[in-house]
């Protein structure tokens, strides 16, 4: 294993690295992929395999107080399903098809992410756990393969352990491939002991649900802390300018999953509680954590192929105007609503919910809207990206300078101010060349 500094490309533009990331090269190289390969292939040859053990399971119903397959219904579930129009059969073929395609994205990025940078040991270890951290998602086909067949429980807990092992892995040492600070390689044993409590099966002792609650939270707290202080000191101390972008990528993925969860956690479990019960048809719309989790294994690609990597500046610029956008206008909408629902019954003596009162209040909400979103795009410039907004307004000032300046020396100490103020060069020097009037012949035509 060697290590050297990198140059690359991102898809804006060329961008140097200066800081040193690790390399495999030579026989390392050979043997570090083909151990790649050795677990990977296998594994996904058991999801292929379980697939029609999948879709046979899906089509029974659960009896036990906790469905264990991904999509099982009780018989109640079923029944409700089949007065939706839905066949049980047709049912489990969407599902069988959803989870192959979810396992598929996952799978092609990181098998993308192997072929163009198997020779970088972050990518290595990015690839192999995108490919085996899904594989083992509860109550997939992995899952189900085992129920039929149980000597293909140790593989499938092997390839459970190595899929969170590697995936939390992934976390602690991006974007470089060490620990940083260097005491933070501490936390791998404990991470290992967490991922094995949660493998293996419930009946055993060192199953996490033999634990006492506190001493679960207290790993999560040590492990995933040590993850977020570690890549906190990595972004303002050690990270270069290409390796702050690969970060602003995954947290960014980070942010939206949690978010995600949060919202349809709430939505679910509060307003919708339906949702999650197995002898509802509705249970389809659990899915949404899949999906929402493609977020991860794109963002990753994206950090570690460096393709556009600039552009995460914009997309987070956009995501907070306009989320924080949309929750303003939610909240004056509804307060206007209640507003004059109380004012018209303040003044009539009535609870009349009028459509008049609706119209009005979606009118305000349109004509809030623009001057709400530049007002808030103007705040958050000034506040997350002070920097490029400055920038912005000094050039827009001179593009106003240059229409009416007509004076050559005028003109250059306004074009290196602008410059200075810009770029922050450590030097700044102008050169007009003088072009000499030639006299040329003419040649008439």
């Amino acid at each position: 294993m060697s290590v050297s500094g990198t140059e690359r490309n991102s898809g804006s533009g060329p961008v140097a690295a200066s800081a040193a990331t690790m390399r495999l090269s030579g026989s390392w190289l050979i043997i570090v992929r083909t151990v790649w390969l050795v677990l990977v292939v296998p594994s996904l040859g058991l999801f292929v395999v379980g697939l029609p053990a999948y879709h046979h399971q899906i089509q029974k119903p659960c009896v036990a107080t906790m469905c264990n397959i991904a999509g099982e219904l009780t018989v109640k579930g079923l029944r409700a399903l089949t007065t939706l129009g839905v066949s049980v059969s047709g049912y489990a073929v969407f599902l069988t098809i959803f989870w192959v395609i979810i396992i598929v994205v996952w799978s092609g990025i990181g098998f993308l992410l192997f072929w163009r940078r198997s020779d970088e040991w972050v990518a290595l270890l990015a690839a192999f756990a995108l490919v085996m951290f899904n594989l083992t998602y509860p109550g997939l086909s992995t899952t189900v393969l085992s129920f039929f067949y149980p000597a293909l429980d140790f593989p499938i807990t092997l390839i459970g352990l190595l899929g969170q092992v590697s995936f939390t892995l992934f976390f602690l040492l991006f974007p470089n491939g060490r620990p940083v600070p260097r005491w933070t390689g501490l936390i791998i044993p404990l991470l290992i002991v967490q991922a094995i409590s949660i493998v293996v099966p419930p009946s055993l002792p060192f199953s996490q649900n033999s634990w006492p609650g506190w001493l679960n939270g207290l790993l999560s707290l040590i492990i995933y802390g040590t993850i977020i202080v570690s890549q906190i000191y990595r972004y303002r101390r050690a990270s270069t300018l290409l390796e702050r972008q690969q970060t602003k990528w995954v947290a960014f993925a980070i942010g939206t999953v949690a978010t995600g969860f949060i919202v349809f956690g709430l939505l679910f479990n509060v307003f919708f509680p339906v949702v999650i019960q197995p002898n509802s048809p509705y249970v389809l719309f659990q899915f949404v954590y899949p999906l929402l989790l493609l977020v991860l294994p794109i963002s990753i690609g994206i950090a570690i192929l460096r393709y556009r990597l600039y552009d995460i500046d914009v997309l987070i610029n956009r995501t907070l105007v306009y989320s924080t956008l949309t929750v303003l206008l939610t909240l004056v909408y509804f307060g206007l609503v209640i507003g004059l629902e109380s004012l018209v019954r303040l003044l009539t003596g009535q609870a009349l919910q009028s459509p008049v009162i609706i119209v009005a209040s979606t009118l305000a909400i349109a004509a809030l809207f623009r001057p709400l979103r530049r007002r808030l795009q103007t705040i958050i410039d000034r506040r997350f990206y002070r920097h490029k907004y400055d920038a912005a307004r000094t050039l827009a000032a001179f593009s106003a300078t240059l229409q009416n300046e007509v004076d050559v020396h005028q003109l250059r100490k306004h074009l290196l101010a602008v410059v200075e103020e810009t770029m922050q060069p450590t030097h700044v020097s102008l050169w007009l060349r003088q072009d000499e009037q030639r006299s040329k012949p003419h040649a008439d035509v």
